[in-house]
């Protein structure tokens, strides 16, 4: 079972003149203490308390790829809107050459209308938007496969498409999409990506996401072992206490009921990351406790 470790809240001691220190520190106690990846939100405002900082995704990815040297890397996901598709392949790729081989493009097809406004970017209709998300992943097959030549799409035209340095993953960085959507998401999982999250902690909603995505698979022949699968974990305290993590007993069952269901990795968010051992805690309680498992 894979930890993945999400950075998504800032209000960090000392504020934006502290904020790149805070980040590569996090980033180098989460590699020490076993996690196997960190995740960021790609938004360009916080999503619970819109006065509240946040760093801009793909760049922090690049801080957290220098000041680490083994832990994975990925956004929580890039919605396929805010950026021009072939200028988001080519950042994915940029990031994995960066990290020697830790990049993950995590991608999905953008939600939050009032975001889109606020920054100029169109925001279009649902089919607009899965239109756009699938034509991205057809592109970064292209470039990664060595395509040159143009692209004719609904939504994307390229009159020719260049990606070098290549990647250093071989075939290519997992493309990882977010969302549980049983039409069209998950197919998309089976036909075009290596790596699933759905947002829920429930065994029971996982489980019915994999016989779905399973299905898709079996549909036009993928292997569904070759998908990594990932899921969200509650880590509210059992009793009820606000403010308070589950006991390390109770989220390494948590994580059993959750790998029963078909997660092979489980991803949250740990409380007071920069001022507090909370990283280091749950690294020696949970992470190293399931490994021995």
């Amino acid at each position: 079972m894979h930890f993945g470790l999400e950075i998504n809240e800032f209000d960090w001691p000392g504020g934006g003149p502290e904020m790149g220190r805070h980040l590569a520190a996090i980033g180098k106690r989460a590699e020490a203490a076993g996690f196997h990846s960190l995740w960021v939100w790609d938004h360009f405002i916080q999503l619970r308390k819109w006065e509240q900082p946040i760093l801009e995704g793909w760049l922090m990815l690049a801080y957290l790829a220098a000041a680490t040297e083994r832990i994975k890397l990925g956004t929580l996901v890039t919605g396929v809107t805010y950026r021009p598709p072939a200028v988001l392949v080519k950042q994915a790729t940029t990031l994995d050459v960066l990290s020697t081989g830790r990049a993950y493009l995590g991608i999905g097809a953008a939600w939050n209308e009032r975001e889109h406004a606020a920054f100029g970017v169109e925001y279009g209709t649902w089919t607009d938007r899965f239109e756009i998300l699938e034509e991205t992943l057809q592109l970064a097959h292209r470039a990664w496969q060595g395509e040159t030549g143009p692209f004719q799409g609904k939504r994307v035209q390229l009159s020719e498409q260049m990606d070098s340095p290549p990647p250093v993953q071989r075939p290519h960085p997992p493309i990882l999409i977010g969302g549980g959507g049983e039409r069209k998401t998950l197919r998309f999982v089976a036909q075009y990506g290596d790596a699933t999250h759905q947002t829920t902690a429930d065994p029971d909603v996982m489980r019915h996401k994999m016989e779905v995505l399973r299905r898709h698979c079996d549909d036009i022949g993928r292997d569904f072992d070759q998908i990594e699968r990932f899921c969200g974990l509650d880590m509210s305290d059992a009793a009820g206490r606000r403010g308070q993590t589950a006991e390390p007993g109770v989220l390494l069952e948590r994580t059993a009921r959750l790998a029963e269901a078909g997660a092979q990795g489980v991803f949250f968010v740990l409380p007071r990351l920069a001022d507090s051992d909370s990283i280091e805690r749950f690294g020696h309680d949970v992470i190293a406790q399931a490994r021995d498992v």
